[in-house]
């Protein structure tokens, strides 16, 4: 469930006062309107330079979220931003990203944004997994797996994003080919099959418009999607469609309803191949 958001202004003057220890007095805040997991989320500028500012209320039911994107953030070298500054005053946990460039990825069939997100994922399956907690993939996927003995297929030892979400993806068309996608909001990240990001992905792709054969096209242009047996890609299809179909059902958005629909497409077109 989206967590309620408000803006910067609210803060407590404590808070806000931390915040400016490290950008100076603020010039402009813009408000985010994506994202679902933070109750603070705006670009800030000062005379110091811009940052990307999520925070969440330090006894939040997801307080967990900042902690992880905090404790992953130095390990993303290539593929996240890199995170500035953390303040924990007045009852919040505020940390402060670079501010990335860019525009959202576009994932319909056609877009010039796919090899880009494909070179991320790459990118993203050489960054080798921190020495940090992570969730296991097949602990995330217990409750969704067809089968007891499907679990074995999302275990792994690689570092996973698991939230493909397109607004997740941000594009710099001036920086160079092949570099220019970044990924944001690593409050998921997660312990599992190096191909798992590929197949979170399909099914975005599949809501942008693509078929599942051409998702898959999409997703075998990273390596490690090729190391998935045919069993485990129509385990995680199934479980992905129990996953959407309990999303959808307890928040019935149009974009949730979306992704469950193209969740079960994929998990038909797994089942009749």
């Amino acid at each position: 469930m989206a967590t309620t958001r408000i803006g910067l202004d609210r803060l407590p003057a404590a808070a806000r006062t931390a915040v400016e220890r490290h950008t100076g007095p603020l010039f402009t805040v813009v408000e985010a309107a994506e994202g679902f997991n933070s109750e603070i989320a705006a670009r800030v500028t000062s005379a110091g330079g811009s940052w990307h500012i999520k925070g969440l209320r330090t006894d939040h039911p997801r307080a967990w979220t900042q902690r992880r994107e905090a404790a992953i953030a130095p390990f993303l070298t290539g593929v996240g931003p890199a995170l500035h500054w953390r303040v924990e005053a007045a009852g919040w946990d505020l940390l402060g990203f670079e501010a990335l460039d860019g525009h959202h990825a576009d994932y319909s069939p056609h877009s010039p944004n796919l090899q880009e997100v494909a070179s991320l994922l790459r990118r993203l399956g050489g960054t080798p997994r921190p020495d940090i907690e992570l969730r296991h993939a097949e602990q995330r996927l217990e409750r969704y797996a067809a089968r007891p003995g499907d679990l074995r297929f999302f275990a792994g030892d690689h570092l996973l994003h698991t939230d493909l979400n397109n607004t997740n993806v941000l594009v710099n068309d001036r920086a160079a080919q092949g570099d220019r996608a970044r990924l944001v909001d690593w409050a998921w990240a997660t312990r599992g099959a190096s191909w798992l990001d590929a197949g979170y992905w399909v099914i975005w792709l599949v809501a942008a418009g693509h078929t599942p054969a051409s998702a898959e096209r999409w997703a075998a242009e990273v390596p490690a999607w090729h190391s998935a047996p045919d069993g485990g890609i129509a385990a995680f299809a199934a479980a992905s469609r129990n996953v959407w179909d309990e999303i959808s059902t307890a928040d019935p958005a149009p974009w949730t309803l979306r992704l469950a629909a193209a969740a079960a497409t994929w998990h038909d077109y797994r089942e009749s191949t």
